[in-house]
């Protein structure tokens, strides 16, 4: 007999982004703006393939065979592109898609081919993926052994990569693998640790689940006490975070224990938690879930020796079980009803039709005869018509012109408007959401105000191998121009850190302008775009740094510590040099600031004259007792109050980050 649910955690490389074949419509501005990007000339095909791999996460539920197709052109550019980190993520795309549709032999193929190439270019946690996804394969062929190797491989990655969620998502596999072969003793420590570290992380829905998989163990253990207190921790905090189908699964355990004790105590208790199961069920409208709690409902009352109503929840059970076919069976009966009612219809009124025909006949020819007389009188006013309209007809075109044309111009203005937002969307799914920030910056802030609606300026951080790297970038220009080569900059970064595994200021600074000078001169045009950059990485009390064109600040005993940057640009520049990356020890209480020259060069005040650096500094050693959200808070206000009436002349990013 099957005793309990359990809850499978199985990673892929890949969210779902959307379950339904009509797009809502802010989604759908979003895929018009990825193809926007995958069908300009001027984009990199890095790009383009990071937005088709994008784009793919939108059809891969309800049209599969449009998302496998997707992912082949991103694998086909990236290879003409030699664009590893892109045919590696294509490989595992369709590696995932396929292995949906049945076709495990090529799956094996396609993740085999990611997890080489994600080898070859040092991506950890790609390769972390891989190795589960290929784990679960093997664990659905009941190969367990394999699997468990998979899984431990993963696990170490992980580990190296500090991934608790990761760590805690491969123990429970593992644990489950074991759980498969009955090695109970050996599936316990594995889900005790997931459970350890989801509690870590206050993973409240990893927590469930460990709480669930626990439970089940203890129940083929038939150690019924235990696995009751962990099916009603899992129910608990499945009613926590509302998710309600976990709920059913938690009262539907927790019934079987019940009614597993064999007492009428717990028979009735089970009979409870079925009921609710039942309830539950009915509201999420799942047949399976109603199948499963008829069940138990009926073996309750066949324990309770109720042998009707256990005859009557098995009956349900079957019905459930069959609710495809009764429905297919319901709607054709329904189908017949409808033809019968109307050809018997049809029957009896006959003879009334045959005489309400002669009666529509008299009638149109008394019809005829009024039209014809009020025809001739309105013939002599159409005719004193014809003299005012066709005045009005010459007057009317000419006004017709000017809002046709006033129109065009909403129409087009409409557009580029759209465009734009459409952009900044873009634009703000590069950027780090401020919840990861604060996560690994706990005391800091962004003040991040473009000049128009996208921005050439932009924050970016990531955190590898322990190493917490953040930055604040200015791209050459502003609006849409600046916001292009933004995103090509911000793809740059991450593919020093990601696909190249740098974590040096400096030699990330070096490869990020030898890949976007790469980028820009596949151009026929002589493009000299890039941007000014402040970029820092923390690890411990050890502070790096580099720069093109922007500073660090650090102030210490109401001092402030500047160390400026490498005179040149990320981008083309004649005799270029090597990013000198520098180092700090810190201490308690230092405060560090990156910035662009957007504040400093904000033109404002009583004479109209630039904020300038000297102020910014006076205004920061002012601020030092206050706490960070509350130094955003006075920083915004003084740029704004400089500001005043004036246009904002440039994007403006600070960053400040209290140790």
């Amino acid at each position: 007999m099957k005793k309990g649910i359990f809850f499978i955690l199985f990673l892929t490389a890949f969210l779902p982004l959307i379950t339904v074949a009509q797009f809502p419509e802010e989604e759908q501005s979003i895929l018009d703006s990825l193809n926007f990007i995958i069908n300009g000339d001027s984009s990199p095909d890095s790009v383009k393939v990071n937005c088709l791999l994008n784009k793919a996460g939108y059809y891969y539920q309800t049209e599969p065979q449009i998302a496998i197709d997707i992912c082949k052109e991103a694998e086909s550019i990236s290879l003409k592109a030699n664009y590893l980190y892109g045919i590696a993520e294509s490989y595992a795309w369709l590696g995932y898609l396929v292995q949906f549709q049945g076709d495990i032999p090529l799956a094996l193929d396609y993740y085999d081919k990611s997890l080489k190439i994600q080898e070859q270019i040092g991506d950890l946690a790609g390769q972390a993926t891989s190795l589960n996804n290929l784990a679960y394969i093997y664990t659905n062929q009941e190969d367990y052994k394999r699997s468990i190797q998979f899984h431990e491989k993963a696990l170490i990655i992980r580990e190296k990569l500090n991934d608790k969620a990761g760590q805690a998502q491969s123990f429970n596999n593992i644990g489950l693998a074991y759980h498969e072969q009955h090695q109970f003793d050996k599936a316990l420590p594995y889900f005790n640790q997931s459970l350890s570290l989801f509690e870590g992380l206050d993973n409240k829905k990893g927590m469930a689940y460990a709480y669930n998989n626990l439970g089940t163990v203890y129940h083929y253990q038939n150690k019924l006490d235990t696995a009751l207190i962990y099916y009603k921790k899992f129910y608990e905090l499945s009613n926590e975070i509302n998710d309600r189908q976990a709920e059913a699964y938690a009262l539907h355990n927790i019934g079987k224990v019940l009614l597993a004790e064999g007492k009428i105590k717990g028979k009735h208790g089970a009979l409870e938690y079925a009921e609710r199961c039942m309830k539950l069920s009915e509201e999420l409208g799942f047949p399976k879930n109603i199948s499963e709690a008829a069940e138990l409902k009926s073996n309750i009352y066949k324990d309770l020796g109720e042998g009707l109503k256990a005859l009557e929840m098995y009956k349900l059970f079957e019905i459930m079980k069959d609710s495809t076919n009764n429905e297919a069976t319901q709607r054709a009966a329904i189908r017949q009803q409808t033809k019968y009612e109307f050809d018997r219809q049809k029957t009896l009124n006959d003879a009334a039709y045959e005489k309400a025909l002669v009666i529509e006949n008299e009638t149109k020819a008394k019809q005829k005869i009024i039209i014809y007389a009020v025809a001739s009188g309105l013939g002599l006013v159409a005719i004193f018509l014809f003299f005012v309209m066709n005045r009005l007809k010459i007057t009317n075109k000419q006004k017709r012109v000017i809002e046709e044309a006033h129109h065009q111009l909403e129409e087009k203005n409409k557009e580029i408007t759209d465009s734009i937002q459409y952009a900044k969307r873009i634009q703000n799914a590069i950027l780090p959401p401020l919840k990861v920030v604060k996560e690994f910056l706990a005391d800091s802030f962004i003040i991040y105000k473009p000049k128009d609606i996208v921005a050439g300026d932009f924050y970016w951080l990531e955190h590898v191998k322990g190493k917490i790297l953040f930055a604040a970038a200015d791209c050459t220009g502003h609006g849409v121009p600046g916001a292009m080569v933004s995103v090509v900059c911000n793809n740059g970064l991450n593919r020093s850190v990601r696909e190249y595994g740098l974590t040096s200021p400096g030699e990330i600074l070096d490869k990020t302008r030898e890949l976007i000078v790469e980028e820009f001169e596949k151009s026929e045009d002589d493009v000299k775009d890039g941007m000014d950059i402040a970029l820092c990485c923390i690890e411990g009390d050890v502070l790096k740094y580099a720069g093109a064109n922007n500073p660090l600040w650090i102030i210490r005993g109401g001092e402030v510590l500047e160390t400026k940057a490498n005179k040149q640009p990320i981008g083309k520049f004649e005799n270029p040099q090597a990013y000198t990356t520098h180092s700090f020890n810190l201490q308690k209480g230092d405060t560090i600031y990156v910035f662009s020259d957007g504040f400093v060069d904000q033109f404002g005040g009583e004479k109209g004259k630039k904020f300038k650096a000297a102020n910014l500094k006076k205004i920061l050693l002012s601020i030092q007792d206050k706490p960070m959200e509350e130094q955003r808070e006075i920083l915004n206000k003084t740029f704004e109050k400089w500001k005043g009436e004036l246009d904002q002349l440039d994007d403006v990013c600070l960053i400040g980050v209290r140790i």
